[in-house]
């Protein structure tokens, strides 16, 4: 069974930077893809980014393109979120998800397993 664990959100000024990780354990996970979701108050989960994780191929949301970075250490079986010059708006709970796919699809219903979510708040 995979189990997806979150970590590294907390409050941070508009500007600032804050590096989610997501440990992944329970598979091989050499054919999933990777992604990064978000929700706030009131509004639909929405994606953020994703990573084949055996090609490393990448994907993000126009919103946060050229200001996050998604990518993985094999090694520690995690997925990082580097998040830079983040505004208010990016304000929300941030989720991990894997998709048994090798290919990127992006959808939240192609991801099987969820981490239980870590807050990101950006204050003005």
């Amino acid at each position: 069974q995979v189990q997806l664990v979150e970590s590294g959100g907390g409050l941070v000024q508009a500007g600032g930077s804050l590096r989610l990780s997501c440990a992944a354990s329970g598979r091989t996970f050499s054919s999933y893809a990777m992604g990064w979701f978000r929700q706030a108050p009131g509004k639909e989960r929405e994606f953020v980014a994703a990573i084949s994780w055996s090609g490393g191929s990448t994907y993000y949301a126009d919103s946060v393109k050229g200001r996050f970075t998604i990518s993985t250490d094999n090694a520690k079986n995690t997925v990082y979120l580097q998040m830079n010059s983040l505004k208010p708006e990016d304000t929300a709970v941030y989720y991990c998800a894997a998709d048994p796919s090798t290919v990127v699809r992006g959808r939240p219903i192609d991801f099987e397993s969820w981490g239980q979510g870590t807050q990101v708040t950006v204050s003005s």
